[in-house]
């Protein structure tokens, strides 16, 4: 039961709450749409304001929603729009904290992977992949991710993956290249022996071709074979990156996380933000129970545990110390037993 003036105490704080966020949202947008490369330095230094005068968590999920609605259209975005808009959240995250771009890149993964799965018409799927592969370009993930994406999609090898993987190839396969070249090497075998047992239909496809002749191309660093390489850009912008970020943390901030961790943080807690510890996670669950039935292990005399109750020793793990100095023969015998 609730009493009718707490109730309302509580309904005016949702509505002031509500009304904040409303202001908020408001103020970002403001920032969002007027983003462009020549005033993205005092755009982002407006947005490091706005992180330090309100909650992280309503700046981040208000940061999200607005850019996930601006950058995932029915509509190709163009490229350039796209790569300002990551920028922005780049050097956010290397100024601010690394928990705002773990949060995007969490709602971005997870959309692309709903979206895969779904038979959608529209090419939210290409500007939810260019979010993903700009994000690796200005170091806010690590390659990992990439890898783990092109995986999984030569693994399904169906003509919208084929598209797919050749769209994120044209955009990071280079980078990928340095970054490791024997994760590539390995991907490109298997999109080869993939091509060789897949359908005679996907087989004849001129598509199929162009991809292997692209993932050779990557493999020969051969950036002339590629059609509509442009690397001036994104080099550009990062550029810009190095003179907009406080810290010369560059590589130390990238976040090494793969997909499956990424698809599964309800799950298994977010491991790559610091202090972000929960305690539904199942590794902790088993360590509990794992110590637990260690600690029962070895029999002890009764009078030790009478001793052992008349020094309060109340729990388990008190009790197992207390015998263990109590009953050792020597100082290694304990550093032994205590280890168990």
């Amino acid at each position: 039961y609730v009493p009718p003036q707490v109730r309302k105490a509580q309904e005016t704080l949702d509505d002031k709450k509500r009304e904040e966020l409303g202001r908020l949202k408001k103020m970002v947008n403001g920032l969002i749409n007027r983003l462009s490369e020549p005033n993205l330095s005092s755009i982002s230094g407006q947005m490091e304001e706005l992180y330090m005068a309100n909650s992280r968590k309503d700046m981040n999920e208000t940061l999200t929603d607005i850019l996930m609605n601006a950058c995932v259209t029915p509509v190709a975005m163009p490229a350039r729009l796209m790569m300002e808009h990551v920028l922005l959240v780049s050097v956010l995250h290397h100024n601010v904290g690394i928990e705002v771009g773990a949060h995007f890149l969490e709602a971005v993964v997870k959309k692309f992977d709903e979206l895969c799965k779904s038979d959608a018409e529209g090419k939210e799927c290409e500007n939810l992949l260019a979010l993903i592969a700009h994000l690796y370009n200005f170091h806010v993930v690590h390659c990992l991710l990439i890898f783990d994406i092109l995986k999984k999609l030569v693994s399904i090898f169906t003509e919208k993956e084929i598209e797919l993987v050749l769209f994120l190839l044209k955009n990071v396969g280079f980078s990928l290249r340095k970054d490791d070249a024997l994760a590539l090497k390995e991907l490109i075998t298997e999109a080869q022996r993939k091509a060789n047992t897949a359908e005679k239909k996907l087989q004849d496809q001129t598509r199929v071709r162009f991809m292997l002749e692209t993932m050779l191309a990557l493999r020969n660093n051969d950036m002339r074979k590629i059609p509509g390489y442009d690397p001036e850009p994104v080099e550009k912008l990062r550029k810009l990156q190095r003179t907009l970020v406080h810290s010369s943390s560059g590589k130390e901030t990238q976040l090494r996380v793969s997909l499956e961790s990424l698809l599964s943080a309800d799950q298994v807690g977010r491991w790559w933000i610091v202090g972000s510890s929960w305690s539904g996670a199942p590794m902790i669950n088993d360590t509990n129970s794992k110590t637990q039935q260690k600690l029962r292990v070895g029999k002890v005399s009764s009078k030790i545990m009478e001793l052992a109750r008349k020094q309060r020793m109340n729990t388990d793990i008190r009790r197992s110390i207390f015998c263990v100095l109590m009953t050792c023969e020597d100082f290694l015998d304990a550093f032994e037993k205590l280890l168990r």
